[in-house]
């Protein structure tokens, strides 16, 4: 598997190109680490709105794929029937690729604080994926999916639940399947950086205070269900909680004092 995604006219990043990434990890990491991707696509060529949804999705590469050029995938979950998997279903009965449509993960590590305004800035981590969405038809794909994507919730999930599913939840549970065309990603980590005119003004340097504050998903104590009778917190979800705590924290706080992003300099460009 290529370690980059191509550049082509789909996920060239234009503005602030010093923060973008083309890193297939880097890319696959963010959406993994997401809770929530939005997925767009158009629903009727005869109406100019596209439609956004929330759902829950994860790169994977599925093993049973013997092609030559099996690349991994963004699978997402959906009821049997809703738009978005009709759509998909219709676009394959035309003899397309699939539906198109474009999926969006962002995660916010930290705000940003300068002196003006118009300079306030995130730390963030953002990943877009262009392709064509289809439904998985074959079953162990689909079963392999479901456990990827419920194990993207908490790990070992599935293996810690009442599995296998049954029949009836099978059919109403419908995975699409996006082949991933074009992607492209963005990370902001760093201190402020303000323009040269107001770090030369001390009126402004005493008055504003600076800095960033760091923001952070924090996962609190588990909370048992009304009908739960297991006394002790499963060791798969304890050590979930404490490694995910732990792991975003440590990161928006190096994020917060690593230098702020440098724009890269054009040949015989002065400072």
């Amino acid at each position: 598997m290529a370690t980059t995604f191509p550049l082509n006219g789909q996920n060239a990043v234009n503005r602030y190109k010093h923060q973008a990434t083309y890193d297939v990890d880097t890319i696959h990491s963010i959406v993994n680490s997401t809770p929530v991707l939005h997925i767009s696509f158009v629903p009727d060529p005869s109406t100019p709105f596209p439609v956004v949804l929330p759902m829950i999705g994860q790169m994977g590469l599925w093993p049973g794929d013997s092609s030559d050029s099996s690349e991994w995938a963004c699978y997402l979950h959906g009821y049997v029937t809703s738009r978005v998997m009709k759509l998909a279903d219709e676009a394959i009965s035309r003899g397309e690729d699939g539906m198109p449509c474009c999926v969006c993960a962002t995660k916010v590590d930290g705000l940003v604080l300068t002196l003006t305004p118009y300079s306030h800035n995130y730390n963030y981590r953002s990943a877009i994926l262009h392709g064509f969405a289809s439904i998985v038809t074959d079953e162990d794909e689909k079963l392999w999916a479901m456990e990827l994507i419920t194990n993207s919730v908490v790990p070992d999930r599935w293996a810690n639940s009442r599995v296998p599913p049954e029949k009836s939840e099978q059919q109403s549970t419908r995975i699409l399947k996006m082949k991933i065309s074009a992607a492209s990603g963005k990370v902001r980590e760093g201190v402020p950086e303000d323009e040269r005119r107001d770090m030369k003004r001390d009126d402004v340097l005493d008055r504003v205070w600076t800095g960033v504050l760091p923001v952070y998903e924090t996962i609190g104590e588990p909370q048992p269900g009304p009908y739960n009778r297991v006394k002790k917190i499963p060791e798969h979800v304890a050590s979930f909680v404490k490694a995910s705590n732990e792991q975003n924290k440590k990161y928006a706080y190096e994020a917060s004092h690593k230098p702020a992003p440098q724009k890269r300099k054009k040949p015989g460009e002065d400072d």
